[in-house]
């Protein structure tokens, strides 16, 4: 059904396009030529509102839906109009003015069309990548291959609308079940060189779904770059705050990347561990990082304190009271997390999970964790772009996680810091699963 209407949406959206040849070709009175240009036009106009009709409950996905069938119809009808400029020139005997006019009312009335539908998309789509839409905007007027990036551009956007209403429906049969809700609320810990923004979250869309499914969620609140025991003391304060806050006698503790370090020293050196039931780490270097000692080694102490002085003025600005730069990079080197892995030893009665994802190979992620990759691969472990499985698998009680898909999970990825669908990983739903292990526990 749906391809008939678009089939029919586009043929009447043909007539319009094709009126200044039609006039002239259709034996009709004036008045009745008019009548019908003015049909055509306001069914343009409507069709351009309500193009594919209301698809789901969801406005956003609603829009996605619209555009792509807007888009879908535009690249239809742009094919057919080219035939019909074609066939008019060969067989019609219309004078190359009213030939000029008629193919250029097209192309005018269908271009508009596929802007309205990726101006939907630009607002609504996080899928459709900012490459198509550039590749768009070089090769619109290029036949053949605006049809291809149009078309491309579409299939994402389907992709996701198929993916994000499964998803929404997974949810809404899963509601009542709350298969988040852990005894204990969940306090995400973010990593380096990042705060908690909530107009940008660092977590992406992995903590309104688990809040979706039940689950209570705090930030840890620290700064983003610091010594780890500067970073651990403003983490134990907050997690002092969560517990005064909820009433609850301990937090679950979900930590990324240098975040996983913070967590371990508030629990094993500043007396946390009363008030944490569990501590997951994510793609965290508890024995070191090696694209930090290859930046140490290989970058000048000038530049280095060049960047730092900028980066440390730039995050006062947006919030912390006294980043370091320089402190929390060198603090990642191996030398020092193998030290410290020394003195933060697991405290009995907290349950420890650590996971870790890696890249497949370089086009898994953009700069600079292509670089990152590039760096870490000579050793020959698998990595994230940062960290080195062997330096994110600490304990006996581990998670690897290599995607079967095309690309692997980054660094940002394993956080959805990028908000991208990864095919053969759903990231929030990898975050369920960890909090719904969690419920099951007890915790």
């Amino acid at each position: 059904m749906r391809r008939i209407r678009l089939f029919i949406d586009q043929l009447l959206i043909l007539a319009l396009c094709n009126s200044p040849a039609l006039w002239k070709l259709i034996p009709l009175s004036a008045g009745a030529k008019v009548a019908a240009v003015i049909l055509l036009a306001v069914f343009y106009l409507g069709y351009l509102i309500v193009a594919g009709g209301k698809r789901d409950k969801n406005s956003k996905l609603n829009r996605i839906a619209k555009g792509s069938f807007i888009i879908d119809g535009s690249v239809l009808s742009l094919f057919l109009h080219t035939v019909i400029v074609i066939l008019l020139i060969i067989l019609s005997g219309l004078n190359p003015w009213r030939q000029v006019a008629n193919a250029l009312t097209g192309y005018a009335l269908i271009a508009f069309c596929a802007f309205v539908g990726i101006v939907r998309l630009v607002i609504s789509s996080r899928q459709v990548k900012l490459i198509k839409y550039v590749a768009l905007f070089f090769t619109w007027y290029i036949p053949v291959v605006n049809l291809v990036v149009l078309r491309a551009i579409s299939r994402d956007a389907k992709k996701e609308f198929r993916f994000e209403q499964a998803k929404q429906e997974m949810d809404d049969m899963r509601k009542e079940n709350e298969i988040c809700k852990t005894r204990y609320p969940i306090l995400m810990v973010h990593g380096i060189f990042f705060r908690d923004w909530q107009k940008f979250n660092y977590w992406g869309r992995v903590p309104k779904e688990l809040v979706r499914n039940g689950a209570e969620v705090y930030y840890g609140n620290q700064q983003s770059a610091n010594l780890i025991s500067t970073s651990a003391a403003e983490l134990r304060d907050r997690i002092e705050e969560v517990i005064r806050q909820t009433g609850a006698p301990k937090v679950n503790i979900i930590a990324h990347s240098k975040g996983g370090l913070d967590s371990r020293y508030a629990i094993s050196q500043l007396g946390m561990d009363k008030y944490v039931a569990s501590l997951v780490t994510i793609n965290t270097p508890h024995y070191g990082c090696n694209f930090v000692d290859d930046i140490l080694a290989k970058v000048p102490d000038g530049l280095l304190q060049f960047v730092a002085k900028r980066y440390n003025k730039l995050f006062t600005v947006l919030g912390d009271t006294a980043p370091s730069f320089e402190l929390g990079l060198r603090e990642l080197t191996h030398a020092n997390c193998a030290k410290l892995d020394a003195e933060l030893p697991d405290k009995a009665g907290i349950y420890y999970l650590s996971v870790m994802t890696v890249m497949k190979n370089v086009f898994s992620a953009g700069f600079p964790l292509n670089l990152g990759y590039m760096f870490n691969r000579k050793d020959g472990s698998g990595n994230d772009g940062l960290v080195v499985k062997e330096s994110a698998l600490r304990g006996s009680n581990t998670m690897f996680i290599e995607n079967k898909g095309r690309r692997g999970i980054s660094h940002g990825d394993v956080i959805d810091l990028f908000r991208e669908n990864i095919d053969g990983y759903d990231v929030r739903e990898f975050y369920v699963g960890i909090v719904k292990n969690l419920k099951e526990r007890g915790l």
